[in-house]
């Protein structure tokens, strides 16, 4: 070390703030050449810069300051696979997280992990990241053989963009060059004047929830689900597994509102049936009642009614987590921190991915959020795509959904339904979920805008995505006459 940068880096130890606000090594400069594809000469600088820089990074928290991931979800661990990929991790890399563990791929919580101990449930490190897409299991081990540092239970609380600074719940101070915002969403909470926090009241949002509520399912008796949608049908379906009294409490006509027809719906709502499961429909819960014990004991509801239950799973929904970076700005119709197609905020070097990110949904040219692992897998591979090549490509996302529900051993019969693209139009139905069924969303100009699909075969569930890119002019009557859904695919094939 020469013995000017000894000087610097005594300069800034002895006084970090005024260190923090002159140390923006990476930011904007590094950005912008990595933006522009800058020629050879450009990038050496670029990184003689970094190994300059790199002697001050010994006043903050965080090694490997250049590159730092906040948040430890699914979208973290595919970015740090993209950064791996492109050999950037090692030595540059922080994921600053408030699990105890590495990222994991999280619809495992409300599926495999609540089957109960006799019929295999997931555990980690059975499902960390990025096994759900064929990839390596990136276990603690591999972050640290990758030269990734990862500072667990230790979340952000504080943002300096100026000085291009964190402050974690422990008073670490990190630095940063290019910041990844990937603090997806928090559980919906009932209120705790209404018994939202009582105990055998819970919410899955992590593998800590997860382990709470199958402590209680393995002591309960009757369960209630509050909630129709996603949360709700999986744990129910799970729950089924413990063969545990079960009720699903909703405000609305039927299950999965913002996608199921009433006429799908009807049908999963009769094969849950047929498990033992319960629905109390259009109803709202007035107050969460606790026994002498203080556990809950019942949902009242609003009309008065009383539903009995030792274990409570609240389900409605969720919100995302921009605390503490509403300053980068927030998108206020869809929430979210706001970016562009490559996943950029308003501000140089700061990027959001995953379910935080409001994006623009090049396809139907709106912004949106979705909330999905899909999503939060290939915004995490597109974004640190951006971030260290000159790729300019707008990210073209085609909205995915699915379910995978009743997989347990000596299940009567599994279910798996597959859904791409926007559920907006006339709707067509075809099939007697005897196991198929497939459900055809059609505009006004004969475009077939989306397709749903139970218990397809692979070539079958693989021809969705085509069909939904593609929207192609469909001939409505002879869909409507489809007397199968092979058949009814076989027309929609024809069309593209």
């Amino acid at each position: 070390m020469t013995s000017a940068l000894r000087q610097k880096a005594a300069q800034m130890a002895s006084a970090a703030a005024a260190a923090a606000a002159g140390t923006g090594c990476y930011s904007q400069t590094s950005w912008a050449l990595r933006r522009l594809g800058a020629g050879g000469g450009a990038l050496a600088s670029a990184a003689t810069r970094r190994r300059n820089c790199s002697v001050a990074a010994a006043v903050f928290d965080n090694q490997n300051r250049e590159y730092v991931i906040v948040g430890g979800g699914n979208a973290a661990g595919y970015a740090a696979r993209t950064f791996v990929e492109h050999g950037m991790a090692d030595g540059r890399l922080c994921i600053v997280s408030k699990e105890a563990v590495p990222p994991y791929e999280r619809p495992a919580l409300t599926k495999g992990y609540l089957f109960p101990p006799e019929k295999k449930p997931a555990r980690l490190p059975g499902f960390h990241t990025c096994v759900g897409s064929g990839g390596q299991r990136q276990t603690a081990e591999w972050y640290k053989e990758n030269g990734i540092e990862v500072l667990y239970e230790d979340p952000v609380e504080a943002f300096d963009g100026k000085t291009q600074t964190l402050k974690t719940s422990s008073g670490k101070i990190l630095k940063y060059g290019s910041l990844i915002i990937s603090t997806g969403c928090a559980a919906a909470r009932l209120p705790e004047k209404i018994g939202g926090d009582l105990p055998g009241v819970h919410y899955i949002r992590d593998v800590a929830d997860a382990d709470s509520l199958v402590s209680s399912l393995g002591k309960a008796k009757k369960i209630v689900v509050i909630g129709g949608g996603y949360i709700g049908m999986e744990v129910a379906a799970a729950a089924c597994g413990w063969n545990l009294d079960t009720t699903i409490i909703f405000p609305e006509d039927h299950i999965m509102p913002r996608l199921f027809t009433p006429s799908l719906a009807k049908k999963y709502e009769e094969l849950y049936e047929q498990n033992g499961v319960k629905f109390v429909k259009g109803a709202l819960i007035d107050k969460l009642d606790a026994g002498s014990d203080g556990r809950v004991s019942s949902a009242i509801l609003k009309d008065g009614s009383v539903v009995e239950a030792d274990t409570v799973i609240v389900g409605i929904g969720a919100k995302p987590s921009v605390s503490p970076f509403e300053a980068v700005g927030v998108n206020i119709e869809v929430g979210g921190i706001e970016v562009d197609s490559m996943f950029r905020t308003s501000i140089p070097s700061i990027f959001a991915i995953g379910d935080v990110a409001a994006f623009p949904l090049k396809m139907y040219d709106r912004i949106a959020r979705v909330e999905h692992v899909d999503h939060a897998r290939k915004s995490a591979q597109h974004c640190i795509e951006t971030l260290l090549t000159s790729q300019a490509k707008a990210y073209d996302y085609l909205p995915y959904f699915y379910s995978r529900v009743f997989e347990y051993e000596g299940s009567s019969r599994k279910i798996w339904w597959q859904f791409y693209g926007d559920n907006v139009g006339e709707t067509i139905e075809v099939g007697n979920f005897d196991p198929k069924i497939a459900t055809f969303w059609i505009d006004s100009d004969s475009r077939l805008k989306g397709v749903f699909l139970e218990s397809g075969t692979s070539e079958e569930f693989s021809l969705l995505p085509k069909l939904a890119r593609s929207q192609p002019i469909v001939d409505k009557a002879k869909l409507k006459s489809a007397t199968s859904v092979e058949d009814a695919l076989e027309i929609a094939r024809s069309s593209l």
